[in-house]
């Protein structure tokens, strides 16, 4: 007979745990932001927080006009959103405080009922169009309901950082791997990177998102195609077939050549091909549209001649500059505010304080690690891509003293404007191998000279990938063959035989 004893028992451990404030978490946020993401985070909480206002050119006192704001209009805007209830509060608290609001001590005027002027801020929310989300973010919102461990759930946030705008991955996996060496990710490794990436691949909708090249993404939509649909007919393997094994020949069109080499009649090599139109090239599109994939540079560098140095800014104008209402903060004093009235003001305000903290971090972070770009990277500035030097994340945060997840955040997502064009701040960040002349050249940089040969080659005898090889090494860079071919693919240059011109 067995016998079943439920103990219960009382025990003491120490542990360490660690747990991010609210403000932490929400300057962490607010520094990842990309400039458009950022602009739509602070249209968001001026229209919930009645605490916060844009401070407007020439605006160096109270807003006059704040008692002018047409009531009808406000609560509109509360109600159709999440601020019904808030908005409730408000329109008690001006129903029973409509002197503090339209009175002569905060500066402000009484309405006129013939000017129908309304709050600017409103106006401001009124007339802005809304933004679609990055192909980036809307990916994020797929990945982040997907069950898995917490090392893995890391690594997709990760690799999704890395997309670009077709849906491809725009890096291979042991940059990416270097780059997030000092990220705290349990058991970072390239299996890690290769288990997560195969299960984006399998989960993101639409299919054929991640690929590494074309050519993958085109068999993954393949097989989720085969996977709802089958394939009784054969006619999507021959179409895997064709793209698998006879990618080139398929896009020079050399249907003749592929049915002898894939011993296929050419009636089926036909029928495959015409298959293919359901599939795409550039799956991100279909997540994205045009007006959403506009680049807005975070940061503009410029070069002085006076002092020959170059100099960055954040760019002028693009996030507004943000203040606590006077209006809102002088209700603290009343005396006769009922206590969960002053508790609505006092989270208001202090959210507002919080933003406006966080906004502020945000741009000394980034002004921070662009400086200590701009002196490292100098020769890139002066000469261009193929001088961009190795620059780990970790060195930069090492000469900032902060944490090196901190400067990943910064760079995410982030531009430059600078005189030889724009650039994503995460390009400047590189490993990279010492040349033969005994200076550090960037991964980046020696993808810039190997596009520099292949364009200065003469096209009626385009160089294979072991010439490419040995023109890099006259250059000072060494690498091996099969490195030049993942250099060349990733910069979409086809190989030699494509590339070849005849007279």
């Amino acid at each position: 007979m067995n016998v079943m004893r439920f103990d219960t028992r009382q025990q003491m451990g120490l542990g360490q745990h660690m747990k991010l404030a609210p403000r932490m978490i929400q300057s962490m946020e607010i520094l990842q932001l990309p400039l458009a993401a950022l602009q739509e985070r602070i249209e968001q909480e001026l229209e919930k927080n009645v605490a916060l206002e844009l401070v407007e050119p020439g605006d160096g006192a109270p807003r006059e006009d704040v008692g002018g704001v047409d009531q009808a209009d406000t609560e509109r805007e509360f109600v159709a959103g999440e601020g019904a209830e808030d908005f409730n509060r408000l329109a008690d608290l001006e129903s029973r405080y409509r002197e503090v609001w339209d009175g002569d001590d905060y500066g402000a005027r009484k309405p006129s009922a013939s000017a129908g002027e309304r709050d600017r801020k409103m106006d401001a929310m009124a007339n802005t169009a809304g933004r679609g989300l990055s192909l980036a973010a809307q990916l994020e919102e797929q990945w982040r309901f997907i069950d898995a461990p917490e090392n893995e759930a890391r690594t997709g946030r990760r690799l999704i950082e890395y997309v670009d705008d077709d849906g491809l991955l725009d890096t291979d996996l042991d940059t990416i791997l270097e780059q997030g060496r000092e990220i705290e990710i349990e058991n970072w490794s390239l299996e890690l990177l290769e288990r997560t990436l195969d299960r984006l691949q399998r989960i993101l909708d639409p299919p054929g998102l991640m690929a590494r090249t074309k050519q993958e993404s085109l068999l993954l939509q393949i097989d989720a195609i085969v996977e709802h649909e089958g394939d009784e007919d054969g006619e999507w393997t021959d179409a895997a077939v064709l793209i698998g094994e006879h990618f080139e020949d398929l896009i020079e069109n050399r249907l003749p050549k592929i049915a002898k080499d894939a011993d296929m009649p050419l009636e089926r090599v036909q029928a495959a091909k015409a298959l293919m139109r359901r599939l795409t090239l550039w799956p991100g599109r279909e997540l994205v549209n045009a007006d959403s994939s506009v680049v807005i540079p975070d940061v503009m560098v410029e070069y002085e001649p006076e002092s020959d140095t170059y100099v960055a800014a954040l760019a002028d104008g693009v996030v507004p500059p943000l203040r606590i209402n006077p209006q809102v903060e002088g209700m603290k004093a009343d005396k006769n505010l009922a206590e969960g009235d002053r508790g609505f003001i006092d989270q208001a305000v202090r959210d507002a304080t919080w933003l406006i903290d966080a906004v502020n971090q945000r741009t000394n972070t980034l002004l921070r690690v662009v400086r200590v770009v701009l002196d490292r990277q100098r020769e890139f500035f002066d000469h261009g891509p193929q001088f961009l030097k190795p620059l780990p994340m970790t060195e930069v945060a090492d000469q900032l003293g902060v944490h090196v997840a901190t400067v990943s955040r910064a760079v995410s997502e982030k531009w430059m404007q600078t005189p030889r064009g724009m650039y994503p701040l995460r390009r400047l960040f590189s490993g990279g191998r010492e040349s033969e002349e005994g200076g550090d050249k960037s991964w980046e940089a020696i993808k810039a000279i190997l596009q520099e040969i292949v364009e200065a080659e003469d096209k009626e005898k385009p160089l294979s990938d072991q010439k490419l090889a040995d023109a890099l090494k006259e250059r000072g860079v060494e690498i091996a063959r099969r490195t030049v071919v993942k250099y060349r693919e990733q910069l979409g240059i086809p190989p030699a035989r494509r590339r070849k011109v005849h007279g």
